[in-house]
């Protein structure tokens, strides 16, 4: 029995519903940045080397990685509301535990069971909007979703920085108890009950799933401090990419299974997915380049770089609502076009800064990749979760969820690998950090880097013309 809202009926309570969603979700991709600002003091406090630290960010995003889908399935047989409510709790006890760690395995696993519940929370949240909202407002709702999780991982380090400075490393996790709190209390009150259905989980291929997944991105996590070459790291992506095949030959024979492929076979749903991925990848070079131009190569000071470095998530934070608004009055396709062709041409602008840039173009530059990545998130987002069934939002808004996580860890992946083998190339020696007196070397590799950003803007946006005038013509068609 389903006390769920029918369909065509809007929730009454469904702009209450929106800020507990979205608060989550910005502290849910809070959590995977805001933690980078505090490692050299960890390093210091803890008395343990840069890499081994480095698995306090890296262990939060490889567990939602590997659980993502886990929890959209569940959604969709328990009821979003339950598993995001209880991810809720679990990523409150995991802040606790992280704030009180005292040693490093501590607070390794506490970020673990912090993610658990992070992951709970983004696997659902879209589908409990897109339940509530109707199609007409739907793009706003989904606008407001997108820009919080944009913003939270772009308002880590600099909030992560002021907290350390001002209190303690144990307090960025420590907000995050009555924050938490409030979002559940209130989430008791005005969160719809949501659908269930009688069917089982499919154990086999959580399993699966979730082992390839932690074999995979544990490799490329330690393949950032040394040779991807090494039989240590392609023994584990090899297993794991075995694991993934065999994964998909489970779940294409099962009745019931984890991840249903049968929604991939909706051509828009994979583009639109594709295109996530794409824009995710390249997103998160800003975050890695950004601070070297500003404050090595160009030596502004802390708080000129901040301020620059906020141009973008508040031009995102304003223009992501007005971009959802519009998908709602003109349709998905054209914005996401539209946003993509910005945010190709702000990289080349980008990749075109020197040390002799004014701030007021560089600025401009951040601006419009604000405006572009606005334009392209909330309309894609909508049109993602538009094109599944009602008993299939969970495992919708967990894939886009999981590929948009997949984007974080791969763009900087790339944006690393390119940057410094570039500058390596052109000092005549391999480079792993900003070399001291050279901004030209840093100048040639973030050119290199943002370069290869504008080429999978444009190839999505190449993707993305073919899905608006392929499916514009077969809907012309249609009618």
């Amino acid at each position: 029995m389903s006390n769920a809202i029918p369909e065509h009926v809007p929730n009454p309570n469904r702009w209450k519903i929106l800020p507990i969603v979205i608060l989550m979700s910005f502290m849910s991709s809070l959590d995977s940045s805001i933690v980078n600002i505090a490692l050299p003091t960890l390093t210091r406090e803890m008395n343990e080397p840069v890499t081994a630290m480095t698995w306090v960010v890296t262990s939060y995003l490889i567990t939602i990685c590997a659980l993502m889908l886990l929890f959209g399935r569940l959604g969709d047989i328990k009821g979003n509301t339950l598993i995001f409510r209880t991810g809720v709790i679990v990523f409150i006890c995991g802040s606790l535990l992280c704030g009180i760690s005292i040693n490093l395995t501590m607070l390794i696993v506490s970020r673990v069971i912090q993610a658990v519940g992070a992951a709970s929370a983004m696997a659902t949240n879209q589908g409990i909007i897109t339940q509530a909202f109707r199609q007409n407002e739907r793009g706003r709702a989904l606008g407001f979703n997108a820009t919080f999780v944009a913003l939270g991982s772009l308002c880590g380090p600099p909030l992560g920085g002021f907290i350390v400075s001002a209190l303690s490393w144990h307090f960025i996790f420590l907000i995050n108890i009555p924050v938490g709190l409030f979002i559940f209390l209130r989430g008791r009150r005005i969160l719809p009950k949501g659908a269930t259905v009688n069917e089982t989980l499919d154990i086999k291929g959580v399993v699966l799933f979730a082992l390839s997944m932690v074999l995979i991105f544990c490799a490329i996590g330690i393949g950032e401090t040394i040779h991807f070459s090494t039989p240590l790291l392609i023994v584990p992506i090899a297993i794991g990419l075995v694991l993934v095949s065999v994964f998909i030959m489970v779940e294409r024979k099962l009745p019931q299974p984890m991840l249903d492929l049968k929604i991939f076979k909706n051509g828009l749903f994979s583009i639109s997915i594709i295109c996530t991925f794409l824009v995710y990848a390249s997103l998160n070079s800003i975050n890695l380049v950004q601070p070297f131009y500003l404050q090595n190569a160009r030596a502004l000071s802390t708080f000129t770089s901040g301020l620059i470095m906020m141009i973008y998530p508040v031009v995102l934070a304003i223009s992501s609502p007005i971009s959802g608004y519009l998908s709602d009055k003109i349709g998905q396709k054209l914005p996401t076009l539209i946003g993509l062709c910005i945010s190709t041409v702000a990289y080349i602008g980008a990749a075109m800064m020197t040390i002799r840039t004014s701030l007021f173009l560089t600025g401009l530059v951040y601006a419009c990749l604000g405006i572009g990545t606005s334009l392209f998130q909330a309309p894609n987002t909508s049109l993602i979760m538009s094109t599944v069934p009602g008993n299939k939002l969970g495992v919708a808004g967990s894939i886009n969820a999981f590929v948009r996580n997949l984007g974080f860890i791969f763009g900087v992946l790339i944006a690393t690998t390119v940057l410094f083998s570039s500058m390596g190339a052109k000092y005549g020696q391999p480079v792993n950090d900003y070399v001291q007196g050279r901004p030209d070397l840093f100048i040639y590799g973030m050119r290199v880097t943002y370069l290869v950003f504008a080429g999978v803007c444009f190839a999505a946006a190449i993707i993305t013309a073919v899905r608006l005038f392929t499916w514009g013509h077969r809907k012309a068609q249609e009618t």
